[in-house]
């Protein structure tokens, strides 16, 4: 794990929105992709997004497709997050991926601490 890479979780109400963000700098490479996964009490890992480094071909699993938007910038990976519902709350995790890792949003390699996200009223 690598310390200070994610940052922006917290606490929203349904409906509400939340921008993470994952400094790839933080894992001292350059990777080939880089994504999210994350996960809940009692509830199995789940890659949610993941986005190639190059030519920003983008992934997502189908729980927040048209809800969450993964984009970057040369040194930054985002997650903006719309619409959350409590079933969204979790600790979300960046890390890089292999091609096939990404494709499939699986398999993460290096990855930050984690950063809780809650939704709630």
């Amino acid at each position: 794990q690598v310390q200070g890479v994610e940052s922006g979780g917290g606490l929203v109400q349904p409906g509400g929105s939340l921008r993470l963000s994952c400094a790839v700098s933080g894992f001292g490479m350059d990777p080939y992709g880089v994504g999210w996964f994350r996960q809940a009490p009692g509830k199995e890992r789940e890659g949610i997004s993941c986005i190639t480094r190059s030519a920003g071909d983008t992934y997502y699993a189908d729980s927040v497709k048209g809800r969450f938007t993964i984009s970057r910038d040369s040194n930054t990976v985002y997650l903006q997050m719309n619409d959350l519902k409590p079933e969204d709350t979790g600790v979300y995790t960046c890390a890089t991926y292999s091609p096939l890792g990404c494709a499939t949003i699986r398999g993460p390699g290096n990855r930050g601490q984690g950063t809780q996200v809650t939704v709630s009223s």
